[in-house]
């Protein structure tokens, strides 16, 4: 599908008031997605795990207006905030094109998170993806022929991409590939669900995710990104990303748990190697994340356990290992690395489906 498709022609315009519920995960690259063009295109394909129990909740409440002016307020974990007020902006401004009812409406959203917000576990891609599939529901009600759900989630994920990259990643599950490929299906405009074969090692992969920072990043998602413009090593590792994929596509059909690995680990540390030596070079890991790479590192070589880490644009650690070792994982986690944690806090979470609607 092209962009041309998912322009809305016309629609119901008789329909006053209304509210729409959806809650929608996070998600963590394997392949990592770093570097973009215009209008979010990435200039490397992805590949994520969808989370279940890290997600966005958002409720939005629309009622016709009179005025043709983009009209909303926002409120996270219940209060009014005006500082998500511009992202939002610039998106319904990116969006209009494709959902021109938008200023009929004014829209109240009022949004949550289950994990913490801006600290590097993908807050952006489930709260940009929630607030599409909210839009979309709303686009269901006025349209005026018959809404596949094909097309639904192809045009959340289109629309997800264009206020955040990744988010276009959180619509579906298990595993999302996002970003023009020659290994498998995939576009440019916006996550397609990878239903290529998956060893049964792979059902159910847990992340627990070590949160060594629950503060705000220091250097946003979208200048890193912009760094990579002119970067002297950024045209390899477009290259890698593809010959990585491609990779994993087989790991993935084999159940090679010791090649997943060695494939994940590297993509983690590549991402964050290209963010120290971007111009201006920054470091968003801190001491505890390399104590507990370590430490991983150490407990596989002692146990031969399968268990692994990869890293998001944060300092936070997901520690990803099959279902039948949670219970180790899980006490080696409790007892060794929640010490690197801010607060011992960590959140255990698993490979979930994809976003849902919420009845209300």
């Amino acid at each position: 599908m092209t962009a041309q498709d998912f322009i809305l022609e016309s629609y119901n315009s008789n329909i006053e008031k209304g509210k729409v519920k959806w809650s929608s995960p996070s998600n963590i690259a394997l392949i990592k997605y770093w570097g973009k063009r215009e209008h979010q295109i990435p200039e490397n394909p992805s590949i994520s795990f969808t989370l279940s129990n890290c997600k966005t909740i958002t409720e939005v409440t629309y009622t016709k207006k009179a005025n043709k002016d983009f009209s909303f307020d926002v409120y996270f974990e219940g209060e009014k905030n005006e500082a998500f007020k511009p992202k939002i902006q610039t998106f319904f401004e990116r969006i209009e094109s494709y959902m021109p009812f938008l200023r009929d409406y004014h829209f109240k959203i009022e949004t949550s998170n289950t994990f913490p917000h801006s600290s590097g576990i993908a807050s952006s891609a489930s709260g940009m993806s929630a607030l599409a599939l909210c839009l979309m529901s709303l686009e269901r009600s006025l349209s005026l022929t018959e809404m596949t759900n094909l097309y639904f989630n192809k045009k959340a994920s289109f629309l997800a991409r264009l206020g955040s990259g990744s988010a276009c990643r959180s619509i579906e599950g298990e595993l999302v590939v996002w970003g023009q490929n020659e290994s498998t299906e995939s576009s440019d405009l916006y996550g397609i669900k990878f239903d290529d074969d998956v060893h049964a090692n792979f059902k159910n992969y847990q992340d627990t995710i070590l949160l060594v920072d629950k503060g705000e990043k220091q250097v946003s998602s979208t200048v890193g990104h912009k760094l990579m413009f002119g970067h002297p090593f950024a045209k390899e590792r477009f290259s890698q990303a593809h010959n990585n994929l491609a990779k994993l596509k087989t790991i993935l059909a084999l159940g090679d748990l010791d090649a997943f690995i060695k494939i994940v680990e590297s993509e983690a540390l590549t991402l964050h190697a290209m963010m120290m030596t971007s111009m201006p070079y920054f470091i968003l890991m801190k001491p505890n994340t390399l104590s507990i790479i370590n430490r991983i590192w150490q407990y596989r070589n002692e146990t031969n356990s399968k268990v692994c880490f990869t890293l998001d644009a944060g300092a936070n650690v997901h520690v990803l290992y099959p279902e039948n070792e949670k219970d180790n994982i899980l006490q080696f986690i409790k007892n060794d690395l929640a010490t690197y944690c801010q607060n011992e806090h960590f959140i255990t979470d698993y490979v979930g489906k994809g976003a849902q609607l919420i009845e209300i």
